[in-house]
């Protein structure tokens, strides 16, 4: 599958946003993300949608069954609010959890703020297809991406994207390569 352009998902959650009442920053961030650290051919397919369960779980099932999406990055309602429900939503729709995500994106936001433990960020797949929730701020939709490096720009938290192209391949997903100042793509050897 190495020649197949990789098709991804990006879904900004965000009942304002959806409304008009601001501007969504979501998804112009997931594109300027992935347009430097994605080294192979991609194409995007995307979703401004509202916090609702039944809309959230339509919109990652049409995405991966009918638009045939490989990877799928959603943005916004991991919180412990009311209405965040992104997280029960995609794992309903998911086969297996990716429980590992959620827990190294907790790991890096808890190098900015006290409060990353009240994120709800997880990770599932769906036939052969990854669902990833990033939280909804533009910095920490980067640094949870990328992961952080020291001032000499060796990594000292590796970001979930170096995990995400195996992952693919794993599944079945086409191959993915990454531009490696940004995040390398981790690949065991080969025996």
């Amino acid at each position: 599958m190495q020649s197949e352009k990789i098709k991804i998902g990006l879904v900004s959650i965000s009942d304002r946003a959806s409304q008009g009442v601001y501007e969504d920053k979501g998804i112009p961030s997931l594109k300027a993300w992935l347009n430097k650290a994605v080294s192979s051919p991609f194409e995007t397919i995307e979703a401004l949608i509202a916090d609702e369960q039944t809309t959230i779980e339509s919109t990652l099932i049409e995405l991966v069954d009918n638009q045939g999406c490989h990877l799928i990055l959603t943005t916004g309602g991991t919180g412990p609010a009311l209405r965040d429900i992104t997280p029960e939503a995609t794992l309903a729709v998911g086969d297996k959890a990716m429980p590992g995500f959620g827990e190294q994106m907790r790991q890096i936001s808890l190098h900015f703020v006290p409060t990353a433990i009240l994120s709800r960020q997880v990770a599932v797949i769906r036939k052969q297809s990854l669902i990833m929730n990033l939280p909804g701020q533009p910095k920490a939709i980067a640094q949870t991406l990328e992961g952080l490096k020291d001032d000499a720009g060796n990594i000292t938290v590796p970001g979930i994207f170096a995990a995400v192209p195996y992952c693919l391949d794993l599944i079945g997903a086409p191959f993915i390569e990454t531009d490696e100042t940004i995040v390398k793509a981790f690949r065991p050897k080969k025996k």
